[in-house]
């Protein structure tokens, strides 16, 4: 029988936004709270006061994976859309940091590699364990992951169900930095989430998409497409703060213009 309940609480604190995955010590994430994702991150995106997102759990971890059993009562064809409401953090034009502690496996690990930075304590474990089930990762795990960490890793790591250590994670680029506990996570969270708050979010936006963009294609076109990125935030409000702040010795104060 699917399981039912679960939620992903949004919380607005300044320029940030709290996003909190809600459904137990193992924070099983149920076909509702996959599509509560997507529509958290429109509210996000429709947003002009928030500047940067931290996802989070309120779980003992941040997810042990997807509702299996619920899996058999959805039918086929919503399947063909499976990647598109947990992946919402990747298509956000806001900077999403992920703060992870514990259990990061399945659809959950999906949604951590759609974030733009991960952070993790010495507790934390990835795993793509569909392997166990007969089934492949279908929320973008197999992509993403070969892109972080290599082809090699990806298919050993997707076709045995091995986990991902947190020391590997950090070592092979998966998470950006790892703390010493749930506490010390959460603070590193909000305040690496309070400096890029403080940057220029056009600027923020415009690196999001030009990485996002420029690594799927040759290097020459990534070259392209920043050259022209930058040549466009050239001529905004912010740069020109930016350029003013640095001469007259003082904080700049970007808008976003």
């Amino acid at each position: 029988m699917a399981l039912t309940g679960g939620d992903v609480l949004l919380e607005k604190k300044g320029p940030i936004a709290h996003l909190t995955l809600s459904h137990g010590k193992y924070t099983v994430v149920t076909w509702e709270m996959r599509q509560l994702v997507a529509d958290r991150f429109a509210d996000i995106d429709a947003d002009p006061d928030i500047r940067v997102v931290v996802v989070r759990s309120d779980g003992e971890h941040f997810t042990s994976g997807g509702d299996i059993a619920g899996f058999m009562e959805v039918d086929p064809m919503d399947f063909t859309d499976l990647g598109h409401n947990v992946t919402a953090p990747a298509r956000s034009t806001k900077p999403v940091i992920a703060a992870i502690d514990g259990y990061c496996f399945g659809v959950g690990c999906e949604m951590a590699l759609s974030c733009d930075i991960r952070l993790g304590t010495p507790r934390t474990q990835f795993a793509l364990p569909e392997m166990n089930l007969g089934m492949i990762p279908g929320s973008g795990g197999t992509q993403r992951l070969s892109r972080l960490i290599g082809l090699s890793r990806a298919k050993f790591h997707i076709m045995t169900a091995t986990r991902i250590s947190s020391q590997q994670a950090l070592d092979w680029g998966i998470l950006a930095e790892v703390h010493d506990d749930r506490e010390a996570l959460d603070s590193a969270a909000d305040a690496l989430a309070e400096k890029m708050a403080g940057f220029s979010p056009i600027a923020q936006r415009t690196a999001k998409e030009v990485l996002d963009k420029g690594i799927d294609g040759p290097l020459y076109t990534g070259i392209d497409l920043e050259r022209k990125a930058y040549a466009m935030l050239r001529s905004t409000h912010d740069f020109a703060e930016g350029v003013a702040a640095f001469g007259e010795k003082r904080k700049p104060e970007f808008t976003g213009r």
